[in-house]
């Protein structure tokens, strides 16, 4: 019953068949076999479709209310036996790219280390094309990165859309504007991230797509240099979203000015995991906490921003 439980939380949690069967390593037709089954068990209907939308029923509110205090119940009862008979930390590698590594890792890392406090989380970085071998060759557990995998050995699981802003220090003459045009950028001091990487990629496709030829003053593949540098050199830069806090901005006395197209410069990252490797007990839960985490922060994200922050 728990397994069946856990699979019907998931399902209301992702709020998509497709995107709790891409979690649970399973095909759509399984998934919906199991939902049927969980429903013909309980005797009564757990969901109802509204158009594409799958939405519960008033058993399947309470239901999934139950559920969750029934798995947070079979938690505790695991943590205690644990804690009677202490078995050793188990071992997670994470693999991250290189830009995963700055914007993302770190607060996956803090709400796994105190989600899953018995688990030895090690993490090891490359560029993205390593990561996924890195994965398919068992080396890691599952990887984080800034793209969408299409391989048949991976399952690839979106977390959240991502785009590039303009970064400029406060006193800039161009930071009191409401907006920019992405024609502003020519001829722009700027200090960007290094070649080779995907968001460098995006950069450059963009500036040769409009014809933008910027002042490149540096290239460097560390974010948290990039923000000290802008703030001290009186340049520019491009950062992804997903990096730039309102600490990160104020601390640093630097702002985001509006460009619209770069709006265009949209990356996915994604968690992979090897198809062959299976959702094993330790894999399991960690990634559907990485991605229900990942689903509320994309959630917050659609909020408007305050005016010259992110």
């Amino acid at each position: 019953m728990n397994e069946a439980l856990h699979v019907f939380c998931t399902v209301v949690e992702q709020k998509s068949l497709n995107q709790a069967a891409r979690l649970l390593n399973l095909s759509q037709p399984a998934l919906s076999r199991k939902i049927r089954q969980l429903e013909d068990s309980l005797e009564t209907a757990l969901f109802e479709r509204k158009g594409k939308r799958l939405v519960l029923t008033e058993a399947g509110r309470v239901a999934y209310g139950y559920a969750q205090d029934m798995l947070r119940l079979e938690r505790k009862f695991r943590d205690e036996l644990l804690r009677l008979h202490p078995a050793p930390k188990r071992k997670l590698t994470i693999g991250a790219s290189l830009t995963t590594l700055q914007a993302t890792l770190p607060d996956l890392i803090a709400a796994l280390s105190e989600r899953f406090p018995d688990t030895d989380l090690k993490a090891v970085t490359g560029k993205t094309h390593e990561i996924v071998e890195m994965v398919c060759e068992h080396k890691v557990d599952f990887g984080l990165v800034a793209s969408l995998i299409e391989r048949k050995d991976t399952v690839c699981i979106p977390l959240f859309d991502d785009h590039l802003c303009l970064v400029l220090p406060a006193l800039h003459p161009l930071a009191g504007r409401d907006s920019l045009s992405i024609q502003d950028l020519k001829d722009l001091p700027m200090i960007l991230f290094s070649r080779g990487t995907w968001y460098r990629v995006l950069m450059d496709d963009l500036f040769l797509r409009y014809g933008i030829h910027p002042e490149i003053k540096m290239e460097i593949d560390s974010f948290e240099a990039i923000v000290r540098l802008v703030s001290t050199t009186r340049t520019a830069t491009l950062l992804p979203q997903s990096y730039l806090r309102e600490s990160t901005l104020s601390d640093n006395e630097l702002v985001v000015v509006p460009v619209p197209e770069l709006l265009q410069t949209v990356r996915t990252t994604s968690l992979i995991y090897s198809k062959s490797a299976g959702m094993q007990d330790t894999v399991s839960p960690i990634v559907r906490q990485a991605a229900a985490m990942f689903q509320q922060t994309a959630d917050r994200s659609q909020r408007p921003h305050p005016s010259g922050s992110i």
